[in-house]
């Protein structure tokens, strides 16, 4: 397991770059073929170049899927963009992918799928910030309006649905 350990893929000037909230730890990191470096905490996923670092709460990722044969790990943010993530080694991709699975799961309390009227879907869900603090996020396919009345009131539902299953008020 030491291949994967936070300390031989982050340098010390990585690891400060983090800047880890109090109570957050670097769960797995790993070095992509194009020189980033990922590294999956806790509360969220970071990636820093020797340029910049980004960190993202894993309650702004919607999902990501591994391709095993390129080793490529997919994710699509909540705003509709994706990011490629590409290992050097199958081992890597799979332990960085495990973990990344965990945390995106962890940081959604339910969820629901909307079949909306006029087409298309929407997903509806209870998910945990990094503070804890739960609220209510939708995410809907590709050209799907959410301000459109039927839609926006067929949304209301589900939300109200999600929240009830959790014993939370609408």
């Amino acid at each position: 397991m030491a291949a994967f350990s936070p300390a031989r893929a982050l340098t010390a000037d990585d690891r400060r770059r983090l800047g880890l909230r109090r109570g957050d730890r670097v769960l797995v990191a790993a070095t992509l073929t194009d020189g980033r470096r990922v590294a999956a905490s806790r509360l969220a996923l970071h990636v820093l170049s020797d340029e910049a670092g980004v960190r993202t709460p894993w309650a702004d990722v919607d999902r990501g899927s591994l391709d095993p044969e390129t080793r490529t790990l997919t994710v699509r943010w909540v705003w509709g963009a994706s990011d490629a993530f590409r290992f050097g080694t199958d081992r890597t991709s799979v332990t960085f992918s495990q973990t990344f699975r965990e945390r995106v799961q962890q940081s959604v309390v339910h969820a629901a799928t909307v079949n909306l009227p006029a087409g298309g879907q929407a997903r509806v869900a209870l998910r945990r910030d990094e503070d804890g603090e739960l609220f209510t996020q939708v995410i809907a396919d590709d050209g799907v309006d959410l301000a459109d009345p039927a839609v926006a009131h067929a949304v209301d539902e589900a939300e109200e649905q999600v929240r009830a299953a959790a014993g939370l008020r609408a």
